[in-house]
């Protein structure tokens, strides 16, 4: 049987970074899509919110691979901070679109017919930020609820052919954290990129083929704790 391939976005980095990482690991073929940075797999420089860049990297690694398996959407601008939404530009808010949502919609639109053919799966990353909030993130929020949204409609489409689930990280941490904030968490301490790698790569596996249209919250159980000031 030959070799499965996977295209992950985002993957030069952070979470994008520790899911490619672990899937090679797994024994699957990776290619890489971000903009910069380096990366252990095949490396193909794209802009997830322009669409002939989108469709020139996928043409790009189906030259390369023959063959595409999975998807996983994890391109996004990580920083749910913006302006208060008074002072938010739109220029600023058609970004965060462009990047976290619309990239979403077009990597998934030209990767379909490929998947089709090895009735394949997607896996869009998400956020806990889909269902809860801090103050100043509403155009982060409102991408990743409409990636959560996105994910379901998508499963329904392109189902039985092609299953299409969703991730919603929580605090996935890049830098050295305190003991008493690894504490807050249930499971004892915040979440790290292939925790998030090791869902992704369930998913996509033959074991959650009764799986579709769902959305996965990973995050060390802290949307189900009741919290008092």
């Amino acid at each position: 049987m030959a070799q499965k391939t996977v295209l992950v976005t985002g993957g030069a980095r952070g979470i994008g970074r520790g899911t490619a990482t672990l899937l090679a690991q797994r024994g699957y073929r990776v290619a890489v899509a971000d903009l910069d940075g380096d990366s252990a797999q095949a490396f193909f420089r794209c802009d997830v919110a322009r669409e002939p860049s989108v469709r020139s990297c996928v043409r790009a690694v189906l030259k390369e691979f023959g063959r595409l398996d999975a998807l996983i959407n994890n391109a996004g601008l990580a920083d749910p901070a913006d302006p208060p939404v008074d002072r938010l530009s739109l220029r600023a808010w058609n970004r965060r679109l462009g990047v976290n949502l619309t990239g979403v919609f077009l990597m998934t639109k030209h990767c379909v017919p490929h998947l089709r053919r090895t009735r394949g799966a997607i896996v869009n990353i998400a956020s806990t930020r889909a269902l809860q909030s801090e103050a100043d993130t509403e155009a982060y929020a409102a991408t990743k609820g409409g990636v959560v949204a996105l994910t379901h409609a998508l499963a329904v489409s392109l189902g039985p052919q092609v299953r299409v689930n969703c991730i919603s990280p929580g605090w996935i941490a890049k830098t050295r954290l305190s003991r008493k904030e690894h504490a807050q968490h249930p499971a004892g301490r915040a979440g790290r990129p292939e925790d998030i790698g090791e869902m992704a790569a369930f998913l996509i596996s033959a074991g959650a083929g009764f799986i579709t249209g769902q959305n996965f919250v990973v995050d060390g159980g802290m949307t189900r704790k009741m919290i008092y000031l």
